[in-house]
């Protein structure tokens, strides 16, 4: 469940509460009973393991080719008259 910070705009206590997303917002600071409102902060995303790097899945122009693309095609056989 998400963590929600919370700031008294009556007398400034700033608390922290964890609820539901389907819980309502809460209205009362618990210290003066005054209205509170939601502190938004900015939240920091670290995405680990393969697959997040444009170098995790691209290939490289430098990539071994395999032997069978490298082969030389044979010489067309000469048509009989």
């Amino acid at each position: 469940m998400p963590t929600y910070q919370y700031a008294c705009t009556a007398c400034g206590h700033e608390f922290e509460a964890i609820q539901s997303f389907s819980d309502d917002s809460l209205t009362e600071c618990p210290e003066c009973k005054g209205e509170i409102r939601k502190v938004y902060t900015a939240v920091g995303v670290v995405f680990k393991g393969s697959g997040f790097y444009k170098t995790d899945s691209a290939t490289s122009n430098t990539a071994k080719k395999s032997p069978a693309a490298e082969a030389p095609k044979p010489a067309p056989a000469p048509k009989a008259d």
